[in-house]
C-alpha cells in the first residue's frame, strides 16, 4: 500500500511498534485518542513534538536537524552525507519516536516539527529559489569572503546600512544570489550556500560520542560512612525544625511562603546555612508534615506524629522519593535574581526539575565510586539533554541536585552510595536501618551545665530533653546546654522542678552536678509567682513588691500596663505577647486560665488543616504495559468504527451529490497535507445563517482555529473558520 501521509504511516505500524511509540511518548495516550487520525493530529502537535525532541541526546538532535534541513522526501544517504555514517543507527530511534516516518518515496517529517525546531535549524537559512553556481564562490572577492565567514555557521542573517548601497562585498553576493535581501536592512545566506561552504556537513562539531566523566575515585567504605551520617543528620534536621515550629510557629507571607526572617531563624536553630534550611523546609512540606494553617501560621500536622513512629529507613525513603519526582526547586530560594521567591511559596515549580535530578543520579550510577568533576559532568548532561526547557537554569539545577543528593545521603563525598544505588533500583531493603546508630536511652551530664547524647536518642527521651535544654552542637554526639531559659521552658511544658531532677538522675550515666541542681531549684521557685492571663491580659502576683518592681523597670517601659490592685496589673497586649516582654526582661511569668488555674502542659501545637502537599508539574508518569495494551486496543476499535462511518458517508454523498463531509480530525489532516503540497481543495462552508456552499480554494496556512486561503470565486485571500468547514475533498 502506498504511504504518503503521517496518519497512513501510523495505521501501517504493527502492535509492537505502536506500543514502543506509546512507551516513549506517553502523552499520546493521555487521554486515549478515539482513532488514528486523532492520534496523528496529537503526535504532530507542537507540545507533543517538543516533549519528544527534549528526550533526544546531542547526536540524535543533530541528526534530526539534518533531516529538517533536507527537502522532503529524503533518503538515508542524504542524512549521512550531511552528518556522519553513524547517523544510520539514530534513524530507527527517530522512527520509534515518530519524529521521522517512512513514506513510499522516502523519509518525511511530521507537520509542525520544523516549527518546533525553529526556522533556522543548525543555523541554516531557507533554500535558494535561484539556480546557483557554487564554483563562483572560489573566485569571490576578499570582501565577499569575509562576509560569508561571518554567516557560514549561523545565524544566517546579517544587517546592512542600506540594501541599495551595501558595499562591494555584499553587492557581489547579492548580484550572484549568494545572499538574499529580506528587507531594506537585512540579508540572509541561503541554505545551499552555507552547506557548500561548510564542506557538505551540517555541524561544525558533530557529537556522535558522549563526553567522558572525569573525577576522583573514592573508597566504598568512606562513601557509605559519609552517606549514612548524612541520612541520620537529615532526619534529625527534619525532626528538629518541626519541633521548633511546634513551639514557635512562624507566620506565612501574604503571598504565601516563609518569610526571610523566619527562614534565617530556622537556619540558626539547625546550625545550617539558609540554602539547606530552605531545602529541609521544602522536604517536610512535600511529605505533608507541615502546612500553612487558615490563620496563616506554619504548623506541623498530625502526620508528623505518625512519621516519628515509623522506622528511619521508611521515613527516609518517603522523603527521598518525593524529592526525586517533585517539580519544586528549593535552590531558587535566596537567589540574587529571585528575591520574591520564598520557601513554601507558589513560585518554585520548574518543569524539568525532576528529569534533571533523575538524569544526574543515573550518570552517577553509571560511574560508581566516582566524585565527578563538575565541568565534565555538565558536559555529559548537556550532551544527554541538549534541548531541555529553561536551558539557562540547567547547570544550576544539576549543581543543586548534587548538593541536595549529598544532604539526603544518596551520595557520600560526591559519589553515589550503596543506599542511593538501592533506592534508584527500587529495592525493598536499602540497608539504612541496620547501618544507622542504634538509639540510646541515656545522656552524660557535664559539670558546665551541659549534657552529651552519645548517639540518637529515643523519642521519649529526646522530647523531654528538647523541652528542658538547648542544642549547642551537633554531630555523632549532640551537646545540650541547660540554662535558665531552657529550664523555664520545661516548667511551661508541665514539668515541676522535682520531675526535671528525677528525669536527669534516671537518664544520666553521670551524677547531676550541684550547680545544675541549684539552677533547677532556683528557677522552679521563681516560676509561676508571676501570672499572666487574658483581659486583653492581666498580671497578678501574691508579692506586691514584684509588681512594684515591674512598674519601675526601664526594660519594659514599652509594655502598656497599669495597677488596678496591690496584687494585679492589667495590660493592653495579649497574654502571650506580655509574657514574651516579661521574659525578655528577666522575669519568670507563667500562664493561667480565667479561673486562676495554672496552665502548664506539654505543648504539641498541630495544624487544624489537613496536609496539602504541593502538586507536581512536568513529566507524565510512565504507563504500565497493561495500560498501553488497552489504549492500543481502544484506538484500533475506534479506527474500525470511524472507517465504517466514512464509507457510509461516502456512499450517501455519491447518491445525493452532497457537499464534502469529513470529521474534524480528517479535515485538519487533509488541510495540513494540501498546504504542504500547495494543491487546490473543494470545501463545504457554512455561513452565518447555517447555509452551506461549495468553495474552491488554495489553502495557505492555519492559525488560531482559522484557515487562510485564496478563494477562486473572488480571487482574494479569505479567512475560513475551521469549525464551519463541513468537509474537504481533493479536486
Amino acid at each position: 500500500m502506498e504511504t504518503r501521509s503521517f496518519t497512513e504511516y501510523l495505521r501501517g505500524l504493527d502492535d509492537a511498534a505502536m506500543l514502543a511509540l506509546f512507551s516513549l511518548r506517553p502523552d499520546l495516550v493521555s487521554p486515549v485518542p478515539p482513532e488514528f487520525a486523532s492520534l496523528a493530529v496529537r503526535a504532530s502537535s507542537a507540545p507533543s513534538l517538543a516533549r519528544a525532541v527534549d528526550s533526544l541526546n546531542e547526536w540524535q538532535f543533530q541528526v534530526l536537524e539534518a533531516c529538517a534541513a533536507l527537502n522532503e522526501p529524503f533518503a538515508e544517504k542524504e542524512i549521512t552525507s550531511l552528518t556522519d555514517s553513524s547517523a544510520k543507527f539514530v534513524i530507527p530511534h527517530l522512527l520509534n519516536l515518530a519524529l521521522l516516518y517512512k513514506s513510499s518515496d522516502g523519509y518525511r517529517l511530521p507537520n509542525s516539527l520544523r516549527e518546533v525546531l525553529g526556522n533556522e535549524p543548525a543555523g541554516l537559512g531557507p533554500a535558494s529559489m535561484a539556480k546557483l553556481s557554487m564554483k563562483k564562490l572560489d573566485d569571490a572577492p576578499d570582501s565577499s569572503k569575509k562576509v560569508l565567514q561571518r554567516l557560514i555557521w549561523g545565524p544566517p542573517r546579517g544587517s546592512v546600512g542600506d540594501i541599495k548601497n551595501p558595499g562591494p562585498g555584499i553587492a557581489w553576493l547579492l548580484q550572484e544570489n549568494f545572499l538574499v535581501p529580506l528587507d531594506q536592512r537585512t540579508v540572509i545566506l541561503p541554505r545551499d550556500v552555507a552547506i557548500y561552504l561548510r564542506g557538505g556537513k551540517l555541524h561544525k562539531n558533530p557529537q556522535p560520542n558522549p563526553p567522558v566523566v572525569q573525577g576522583k575515585k573514592i573508597d566504598a567504605a568512606l562513601v557509605d560512612r559519609a552517606a549514612i551520617a548524612n541520612i541520620a543528620t537529615m532526619l534529625r534536621w527534619c525532626e528538629e525544625i518541626l519541633n521548633y515550629w511546634s513551639e514557635e510557629p512562624p507566620s506565612a507571607l501574604r503571598a504565601g511562603g516563609l518569610g526571610v526572617r523566619d527562614l534565617k531563624s530556622a537556619a540558626e536553630h539547625l546550625g545550617v546555612d539558609e540554602n539547606c534550611a530552605a531545602f529541609i523546609t521544602e522536604l517536610i512540606f512535600l511529605g505533608g508534615l507541615v502546612v500553612i494553617d487558615p490563620d496563616d501560621r506554619v504548623l506541623p500536622t498530625h502526620a508528623f506524629d505518625l512519621w516519628l513512629t515509623q522506622s528511619a529507613e521508611l521515613r527516609w525513603r518517603n522523603l527521598a522519593s518525593l524529592w526525586l519526582i517533585t517539580s519544586r526547586v528549593s535552590g531558587l530560594v535566596g537567589r540574587a535574581d529571585s528575591k520574591n521567591i520564598a520557601a513554601l511559596g507558589p513560585e518554585l515549580d520548574r518543569v524539568n526539575a525532576a528529569s534533571t535530578r533523575k538524569l544526574t543520579l543515573e550518570i552517577l550510577a553509571q560511574n560508581p565510586l566516582l566524585t565527578p568533576e563538575i565541568e565534565s559532568l555538565l558536559a555529559l548532561i548537556k550532551w544527554r539533554a541538549p534541548s531541555r526547557r529553561n536551558p539557562g537554569l540547567q547547570s544550576e539545577l544539576v549543581l543543586w541536585s548534587l548538593r541536595e543528593a549529598e544532604w539526603l545521603g544518596l551520595t557520600g563525598q560526591g559519589a553515589l552510595s550503596k543506599y542511593g544505588q538501592a533506592f534508584i533500583a527500587a529495592q525493598d531493603a536499602l540497608g539504612i536501618q541496620a547501618d544507622l546508630p542504634k538509639p540510646v536511652d541515656h545522656i552524660l551530664i557535664q559539670s558546665d551545665n551541659t549534657a552529651i547524647a552519645p548517639g540518637p536518642l529515643e523519642i521519649h527521651v529526646a522530647r523531654v530533653l528538647d523541652s528542658i535544654a538547648d542544642i549547642e552542637s551537633r554531630g555523632g554526639a549532640t551537646v545540650y546546654r541547660f540554662s535558665e531559659t531552657s529550664i523555664r521552658r520545661g516548667l511551661d511544658h508541665g514539668k515541676t522542678g522535682e520531675e526535671i531532677k528525677d528525669f536527669l538522675r534516671k537518664t544520666s550515666k553521670t551524677p547531676m552536678p550541684q550547680p545544675l541542681e541549684y539552677l533547677i531549684t532556683d528557677v522552679s521557685k521563681r516560676h509561676g509567682r508571676l501570672r499572666v492571663g487574658n483581659t486583653s491580659s492581666y498580671i497578678r502576683c501574691e508579692d506586691p513588691s514584684i509588681l512594684t518592681e515591674i512598674l519601675s523597670d526601664k526594660k519594659i517601659e514599652g509594655l502598656p500596663i497599669r495597677r488596678i490592685a496591690p496584687e494585679v496589673l492589667v495590660c493592653d497586649m495579649e497574654a502571650t505577647e506580655a509574657m514574651a516582654h516579661l521574659r525578655a526582661a528577666g522575669y519568670m511569668p507563667a500562664a493561667e486560665s480565667g479561673s486562676g488555674v495554672l496552665l502548664a502542659g506539654m505543648k504539641l501545637n498541630r495544624a487544624k488543616a489537613r496536609p496539602r502537599p504541593p502538586r507536581i508539574i512536568g513529566e507524565l508518569e510512565a504507563p504500565t504495559d497493561e495500560t498501553l495494551t488497552a489504549a492500543l486496543r481502544s484506538i484500533r476499535a475506534g479506527e474500525r468504527s470511524s472507517s465504517k462511518q466514512s464509507s457510509l458517508r461516502q456512499i450517501a454523498s455519491n447518491a445525493l451529490t452532497a457537499l464534502p463531509r469529513t470529521t474534524a480530525n480528517e479535515t485538519l489532516e487533509i488541510l495540513h497535507e494540501f498546504i504542504k503540497q500547495q494543491r487546490t481543495l473543494s470545501i463545504g462552508y457554512a455561513d452565518n445563517n447555517g447555509a452551506a456552499t461549495h468553495r474552491i480554494i488554495d489553502p495557505l496556512s492555519i492559525s488560531a482555529g482559522s484557515l487562510i486561503a485564496r478563494d477562486h470565486g473572488t480571487g482574494e485571500l479569505q479567512t475560513f473558520r475551521i469549525p464551519r468547514i463541513t468537509g474537504v475533498a481533493a479536486l
